[in-house]
């Protein structure tokens, strides 16, 4: 079997960059909230392929596809379930469009985001159910053309195994981060420990793993600092968001700089990231920066978390959760709590 195009590129560079924000860039060109942004390949594509263009022409190595919500879960909210293949299938077909024209060679990874629903023992949702979800939209993005799958913002350790084995049952490489926006915990009370254990023990580790979204780019550093104390060796990923969101003029803006994201972009992958992208808010004109800084600024030692606050922001936590302190995942075996 041939090397699929993302690890050849790791054996290649000692790091990459990937995108920056979907959603972000999308409601800038006119997507409405509440809005399903996977319509947008049938009935916009251009604007899809400019959504792709912007970090490919900032120098991105990785771009993710416009499917995020592509679950038959996610789409039945707009009443679009039974079009799982079409909307991913074209997600897809027009980043291989994008990455083909641009004359080196640019990875096209598959998004898959959360269900949207809780599973089982908490909710409705089997992990049968999820695995057959997820197989579907891979078998999707396979057909359009992505190089490698991309699941993004989980919180729950069922749901991340559900999409790997999706990710299995299409034969596709794969890619996973959590999101650890809860005082360094997933909402599900994973910490980067437990992510860094969970991903060795899955018949089909992914080719990376790492952290995305969560609360600003200290906390995520924090995060990543967290995988490299856990001893792995696997590809690190750390795509973090522009800054804190701020409610300004009726628009959530980031606060983040492009300086601040050059900044962050060299710590991360100091702190031992090799794929490093940003999330929501991260603009082509952050992406450039990003790029500049990770070509021109030497490698370093890994920043202590006091030089990350001093540079990025402080922490929304004292604590991960990695050092027993800080809040405890909570309880999640359905018993009665004794009163």
């Amino acid at each position: 079997m041939s090397q699929d195009a993302l690890t050849k590129l790791l054996s290649e560079r000692d790091w990459l960059m990937a995108d920056g924000a979907t959603g972000t860039t999308l409601f800038n060109m006119g997507l409405t909230s509440g809005d399903a942004p996977e319509m947008w390949n049938v009935d916009h594509p251009e604007r899809v392929r400019a959504l792709y263009k912007g970090p490919v022409d900032a120098g991105s190595d990785i771009f993710l596809t416009n499917s995020f919500g592509g679950t038959a879960s996610r789409l039945k909210l707009h009443d679009a379930q039974n079009r799982v293949g079409e909307l991913n299938r074209i997600a897809a077909e027009l980043g291989r469009e994008v990455a083909d024209a641009s004359g080196r060679t640019v990875v096209v990874a598959g998004s898959m985001g959360p269900t949207g629903e809780i599973m089982e023992p908490m909710g409705p949702l089997s992990f049968d159910g999820a695995v057959e979800m997820f197989h579907e939209q891979a078998d999707a993005l396979k057909a359009g053309g992505a190089d490698v799958l991309w699941v993004e913002t989980i919180s729950s350790p069922d749901e991340y195994k559900a999409a790997a084995r999706g990710a299995e049952l299409a034969d596709m490489p794969w890619c996973g981060t959590m999101s650890f926006d809860t005082a360094g915990r997933t909402m599900m009370g994973l910490t980067s420990a437990d992510l860094a254990k969970l991903v060795e023990n899955l018949p089909n580790p992914p080719i990376g793993f790492g952290a995305n979204c969560g609360v600003g780019a200290s906390d995520l550093l924090r995060t990543v600092l967290g995988f490299r104390q856990a001893g792995t060796e696997r590809t690190v990923i750390a795509k973090g968001n522009a800054g804190i969101p701020k409610f300004v003029h009726g628009h959530i803006h980031y606060d983040g700089t492009p300086d601040l994201m050059a900044d962050y972009a060299v710590m991360a992958r100091d702190c031992g990231a090799t794929i490093i992208g940003g999330c929501c808010g991260t603009t082509p004109e952050h992406l450039e920066r990003m790029r500049e800084a990770l070509e021109t600024r030497p490698r370093g030692d890994a920043p202590s978390l006091e030089a990350i606050a001093e540079a990025l922001g402080g922490f929304s936590s004292a604590s991960d959760g990695t050092d027993d302190k800080g809040p405890k995942p909570r309880e999640r075996t359905g018993r009665r709590r004794r009163g």
